[in-house]
């Protein structure tokens, strides 16, 4: 009976999505989370059994996501900035980072890059990145270090892999360990190797524009034991580590604590940032599609470079570096110097014609509010490159679900806003 009334739903879900226009809209937005029915299915399976928390479909997940990547270990959270801020106190709480040292990153990135460093107690130093990457430069991270120097945070920004050769060879040298921000990137590569693989820990966000989604959602992978076990600990209120098939659980004793439940006794300050089966089950089924989503991004990238590489004069269009696989999160445009337009201008044209636009990210973190009066924020170099970015870069959908013919109207509207200066 209860199978029975299952298949019938699954059947109607299946149905429902088999109308391929179901989700098109006259908007072409910046993200959109490309589903079908088996996301749905697999979401309703965890619902109509009730596995409303974390539970076996979460550990799927880790697993899923790990071996795709080529880790040992995922620890699933709520949020790619809940991942950052458990990763780095867990680099602290190891003895892998020290307490109050500081972290290089990209002065240009996502608020909770660099929140989440105060938040630790950490010092951030932002320097500048790289112009056509948009990624943090090489030569600025050398530049930076210093004795109190405790990690170096890499963000692949817009799903662009940084130029992760040349900064194993600064964290080697100085033996200073590197964190990867992951948050835009799924799938990405650098010599044929997954961005994420590269640092001690790496952070992800599933969040619902990202290009694999779990609605809300992240992760946080390792190799190390220690980190792992200190992540799944502190994800979950700071418990105790539980122990497999230890009944009776009556057992924990200390000098403080006899014969204590060990399900309630906690060894350190932690948060409650699980995720639940409901959103891994969609992440499980978007994890199978990834590949084939990143390879519709690029195919619609390469149809706006040709179609608008004769702007090139005026607009900087995207490039991907040597030995790499771009994911392409979105596809930025940069406005250079000319007499003729604004960033504004040709931003409110696209906007007026029903297309979406996003700045990049934070743009330059150290003028946002939040930072430019923090005391304990250091700016190292002229970030020329940071503040170019910041005034006069944006970038627009690249997803799936932008059809061809809506493709087609991103090339014409930029076409007719580039020709009203007879350019």
């Amino acid at each position: 009976m209860k199978d029975d009334i299952k298949n019938k739903i699954y059947s109607l879900v299946k149905e429902y999505f088999s109308d391929e226009t179901l989700f098109q809209t006259d908007r072409v937005s910046v993200g959109f989370p490309c589903f079908d029915h088996n996301e749905i299915i697999s979401a309703m399976d965890s619902l109509l059994d009730l596995r409303l928390s974390q539970g076996p479909k979460v550990q799927k997940f880790e697993d899923d996501f790990s071996a795709y990547l080529g880790m040992n270990y995922g620890v699933a959270v709520n949020s790619g900035s809940s991942a950052n801020l458990l990763a780095i106190q867990a680099l602290i709480r190891t003895g892998r980072v020290k307490p109050g040292s500081e972290v290089i990153l990209p002065a240009a990135t996502f608020a909770t890059v660099a929140s989440p460093i105060l938040q630790c107690g950490l010092i951030p130093v932002f320097v500048d990145i790289d112009d056509k990457t948009y990624n943090i430069q090489p030569s600025s991270i050398e530049n930076a270090i210093n004795e109190n120097t405790g990690l170096i945070m890499v963000v692949h920004s817009l799903g662009c892999a940084a130029q992760m050769d040349e900064i194993e060879l600064i964290s080697n040298k100085y033996n200073i360990p590197i964190m990867e921000d992951c948050c835009e990137a799924h799938g990405s590569e650098i010599f044929s190797k997954k961005i994420g693989s590269f640092g001690i820990v790496s952070t992800w966000s599933f969040f619902v524009a990202h290009n694999m989604t779990s609605g809300e959602g992240g992760m946080i992978n390792t190799d190390d034991d220690e980190i792992n076990e200190c992540l799944i600990s502190i994800r979950e209120f700071g418990r105790l580590k539980e122990q497999p098939n230890s009944l009776p659980r009556f057992h924990y004793s200390d000098e403080f604590m006899k014969d204590y439940d060990e399900r309630y006794v906690f060894t350190q300050l932690g948060y409650n940032l699980r995720m639940s089966d409901i959103h891994a089950s969609l992440g499980i089924e978007q994890l199978k599609k990834l590949d084939l989503i990143n390879k519709k991004r690029n195919k619609i990238v390469d149809f706006y470079n040709e179609n608008l590489i004769k702007h090139s004069n005026y607009l900087q269009l995207p490039t991907v570096p040597k030995d790499s696989f771009h994911s392409f999160y979105g596809y930025p445009l940069l406005v250079k110097k000319n007499k003729l337009f604004k960033r504004v201008d040709i931003v409110r044209y696209i906007e007026d014609n029903n297309i979406e636009t996003r700045g990049f990210m934070g743009g330059d973190l150290s003028q946002q509010p939040a930072f430019r009066n923090e005391k304990n924020v250091i700016i190292k170099g002229s970030l020329k490159n940071t503040i170019n970015i910041f005034e006069n870069s944006f970038f627009i959908g690249c997803h799936p679900n932008i059809t061809e013919v809506q493709q087609q109207k991103v090339v014409d509207v930029i076409n007719r806003f580039m020709s009203s200066f007879d350019i």
